[in-house]
C-alpha cells in the first residue's frame, strides 16, 4: 500500500501522516524531511540559496525515488501535486489523499504557527491572507485529482485519522469520494 496525502501549508501533515501511518501500521515519511536528508540541506535553506523552481525539481526527484518502496505513507508538501507531474505520478502508483481545510482556517493556523515557513515568510497579514487565498484557488485543480478528498474543517487531529483510516478501508481505488 502506498498512501501520499497532503493539505494546503499549516494544516499539521506530519502529526496527522505519523497518525495515519501507525493506524495502518505502515512507514511513515515526510517528503520534507526526506529532501533535506537526501541533499543536506533544509528547505528553507534551499529556497534562499536557490528558489522554488530548484526545489520542486528537488522534490520531484526524491517522490519519484517512492516506486521503489512499498507499504508507507508519505505525507507531501501543498505544492508537490501541482509540479511536474507529480500528482499523475502519484495516482499512478498509489492512493492520494487530499486533506481539505478552507482558506479561513488555513489562514488562521499559519498566522498562529510557529514553524516559519519560505513562501509566506514576512508576509503582513494582508499579504498573507492574498497570498493564501490566490494559492489555494490556483492549486485546487490539482488538489481535486486526488483520489480520496477529505473535508477536516473543525475536526480535530484523532477524528481526522479515525475518518481517514475508515475512508480509506471503503476506498475502492476507482473514484473520488468527498468524505
Amino acid at each position: 500500500m502506498r498512501i501520499f496525502f497532503f493539505f494546503f501549508m499549516g494544516a499539521g501533515k506530519s502529526v496527522i501522516g505519523h497518525r495515519l501511518a501507525k493506524s495502518l501500521n505502515l512507514s511513515f515519511y515526510d517528503l520534507d524531511e526526506e529532501i533535506e536528508s537526501h541533499y543536506k540541506m533544509s528547505v528553507s535553506a534551499i529556497f534562499q540559496k536557490y528558489d522554488e523552481a530548484c526545489f520542486r525539481k528537488l522534490e520531484t526527484s526524491v517522490l519519484e525515488s517512492f516506486s521503489n518502496k512499498d507499504n508507507f505513507v508519505l505525507s507531501c508538501g501543498g505544492g508537490t501535486p501541482c509540479f511536474s507531474e507529480n500528482m499523475a505520478f502519484m495516482n499512478s502508483i498509489g492512493t492520494t489523499i487530499y486533506i481539505k481545510l478552507s482558506a479561513d482556517e488555513l489562514l488562521e493556523r499559519i498566522s498562529n504557527s510557529y514553524h516559519k515557513r519560505p513562501l509566506t515568510e514576512g508576509k503582513s497579514d494582508e499579504e498573507l491572507a492574498s497570498y493564501v487565498n490566490a494559492t489555494l484557488k490556483a492549486r485546487e485543480p490539482f488538489y481535486a485529482k486526488s483520489k480520496i478528498t477529505v473535508d477536516a474543517t473543525g475536526t480535530d487531529k484523532d477524528a481526522l485519522t479515525e475518518k481517514i483510516v475508515t475512508n480509506l478501508q471503503q476506498f475502492n481505488g476507482q473514484q473520488t469520494a468527498i468524505l
